[in-house]
């Protein structure tokens, strides 16, 4: 492999692609009149929003949860549109849980708890009486002994998993954590391993508890009965290989998500990026390239990533040295997303806050597509985590601060803008296409040209 600057890949061999015969007499044509009637020929005319707001129209007709026939059939049409475009596809299954409570009570003393308490343990299914000990936050500092008790945990300052962390590594055999801040009681996490029974209450139950304990000890019980119920979800992968005389042997992956929040259409979270997956794939099925493609969908993001994880998972090592860069695509379409930013508020999310060739790439694109810079910054919170985590170049594109409608059931295909699908469309599209363009060379894994356009740091939230 070897490597040229970006200009130069963008000047290298474009009079061979469609369109650029209009040059061909004219004298010492720019290498950005040349790069902007490449991209406007063979990505970006043949981009239809026509095509991805059908899409979403499509997707967006039920709920499409994880482990749910609406789920099966997005994937089920997600695939069929693969197939009849030619690609090699897969549906990889995967198991995720939910679980069923058949009860969960708390007892203090020989009282029931005035409110049901909410199990955070989805894998406990046990009863422990012993002394309560108040732990505060349960800095491993104010914890003390607290050996074959059940502790009382206040929520805040540290993670649900590095408290019950502190409190088994003391001792304690069941936790009550109660809320700090806002009613209820849906809260809390457990890490892997961390098997004792474990409750979320309110703080108003809490601070009673807590002031109980100021008098004299206390014996409390906690009783968990759970089970288990496995369901399936699915990853939707179509790969499109080069011919054998053309290829660099690396490969490029574009995703989204296709699941949606329970009871949700999802039709911005995440059918447009879902609708601009297939788009590109329609475009590329037809496109010579020089390096492979895979367009991938994953089922339980909503779930905490699940999906991407897993197939994170199963790729086989070279695989994992030959992926040269990750474009996830998620929340692309919402017209009411990015108030009063920029650009729609287009935003590329990195997980370490980093620039890197995805985004270098798509800053470039944008600049020469829409004249606009996009900025960049830092978040998690979608499927591009994985492919970070295994050292693939990746960066997440999203209109920020999301809508009003994020996870909620008016999430609905009036408000998709098609300006905003085919915007995303086309920078993605023609930022994977200076990687797989027969013209270009085969493109390192850690670097790329340092004479791009230059695109800010942004500290942003997303919602």
């Amino acid at each position: 492999m070897y490597r040229k600057t970006l200009s130069a890949i963008l000047a290298i061999g474009m009079v061979l692609a469609p369109g650029a015969a209009v040059y061909a007499e004219s004298s010492n044509p720019s290498p950005h009149e040349i790069a902007k009637i490449e991209f406007d020929n063979v990505i970006k005319k043949q981009i239809s929003a026509d095509n991805m707001y059908q899409t979403i129209t499509e997707l967006s007709k039920e709920p499409r949860a994880a482990g749910t026939d609406g789920e099966l059939k997005a994937v089920q049409y997600i695939a069929n549109k693969f197939i009849s475009l030619g690609y090699d596809t897969r549906i990889q299954p995967f198991p995720i849980y939910d679980t069923k409570v058949n009860h969960v009570y708390v007892k203090v003393e020989d009282s029931d708890a005035s409110e049901k308490p909410r199990p955070f343990t989805d894998s406990v299914s046990k009863k422990v009486t012993a002394p309560l000990a108040y732990v505060g936050k349960a800095n491993p500092k104010e914890i003390g002994n607290v050996q074959g008790k059940i502790v009382l945990i206040e929520r805040g300052d540290l993670t649900y998993v590095e408290k019950l962390k502190n409190v088994i590594d003391k001792g304690a055999v069941g936790a009550i954590m109660f809320n700090n801040t806002s009613p209820g009681n849906n809260f809390g996490q457990v890490g892997e391993g961390q098997n004792i029974p474990a409750v979320a209450i309110s703080k108003e139950e809490g601070l009673k508890l807590v002031e109980k304990l100021q008098n004299k000890v206390i014996e409390a019980t906690i009783d968990i009965n759970q089970e288990k119920i496995e369901k399936t979800s699915y990853n939707v992968i179509a790969s499109l290989k080069p011919k054998q005389e053309n290829d660099t042997n690396q490969i490029v992956t574009i995703g989204s998500h296709h699941d949606s929040v329970p009871g949700g259409a999802g039709a911005n979270d995440d059918a447009s990026g879902v609708s601009a997956v297939l788009e590109l794939a329609r475009i590329y099925a037809k496109t010579p390239i020089d390096t492979e493609v895979r367009f991938i969908t994953f089922g339980s993001e909503e779930r905490g990533l699940v999906g991407s994880s897993y197939y994170a998972a199963s790729l086989p090592k070279d695989e994992v040295k030959r992926m040269v860069s990750h474009f996830q695509m998620d929340m692309i379409g919402g017209r009411e997303a990015g108030p009063d930013k920029p650009f729609g508020g287009l935003i590329m999310y990195t997980i370490d806050g980093k620039k890197n060739l995805v985004t270098d790439l798509a800053a470039t694109s944008a600049a020469k597509l829409r004249s606009e810079v996009i900025p960049y910054g830092q978040l998690g919170r979608s499927d591009h985590q994985p492919f970070h985590d295994l050292g693939i170049p990746s960066a997440l594109f999203i209109h920020s601060p999301v809508e009003p409608s994020y996870h909620k059931p008016t999430d609905t295909i009036d408000k998709i803008s098609k300006d905003k699908l085919q915007q995303v469309a086309e920078i993605v599209g023609t930022s994977v296409y200076q990687i797989t363009r027969l013209d270009t060379p085969a493109l390192p894994n850690t670097k790329v040209a340092e004479d791009l356009v230059e695109y800010p740091f942004e500290n942003r939230p997303v919602d």
